[in-house]
């Protein structure tokens, strides 16, 4: 396994596998603790594991946590997703820098999003499941979402929009957010 810099996005990486294939299909470790300690990054710090299943076209976020933020691994498992992070730490050399990966179960790809990053992602296949693993406990009252088509994040969603929830479609713009945090 090797990590990557995401240049876009200061303190993110891609972690890389090494797939053992052959004629059964492929083994390969999706997890290591030292390459991870290698990036700076603790591996203990992770408390949590969540796994979403959506279907073909459906959009989950961009989502975000209050206060201390939450740093997280996301990993597409099964199927395929577009995955977009966008940095939204003021103090960040790369502060409103956006990038966007696709993750996939043939791959096993998994991202690090810093915390303070806003997270959404696409499913690109028939059924896509993303894995994620958190440094803090969930705290719905620390929920933050952001407009996936906010004019000023320009993200190009590769597919129409199938299913989203109330609370992703009904989300404040970039703008609105920023103006929000400055009243704090």
């Amino acid at each position: 396994m090797k990590a990557i810099e995401v240049p876009e996005i200061d303190g993110a990486y891609l972690f890389e596998p090494t797939p053992y294939a052959d004629e059964r299909g492929f083994f390969c470790r999706t997890f290591d603790a030292d390459v991870v300690r290698s990036v700076g990054i603790d591996p203990a710090a992770f408390v949590q594991d969540s796994l979403s299943r959506s279907v073909r076209g459906v959009l989950r976020g961009l989502h975000l946590r209050s206060g201390a933020g939450e740093a997280k691994l996301v990993r597409c498992s099964s199927g395929a997703v577009f995955d977009v992070v966008v940095d939204l730490r003021p103090d960040s050399p790369t502060y409103l820098g956006r990038a966007s990966f696709e993750l996939s179960g043939d791959t096993q790809v998994t991202l690090y999003i810093p915390a303070g990053c806003a997270h959404g992602f696409q499913a690109l296949t028939d059924t896509a499941d993303t894995s994620y693993r958190i440094d803090r406990p969930h705290d719905p009252a620390e929920d933050v979402t952001i407009a996936f088509d906010d004019p000023e994040l320009a993200i190009p969603w590769p597919l129409p929009v199938t299913s989203m929830s109330q609370r992703d479609r009904g989300a404040p713009r970039l703008a609105e957010f920023l103006k929000q945090r400055q009243r704090g």
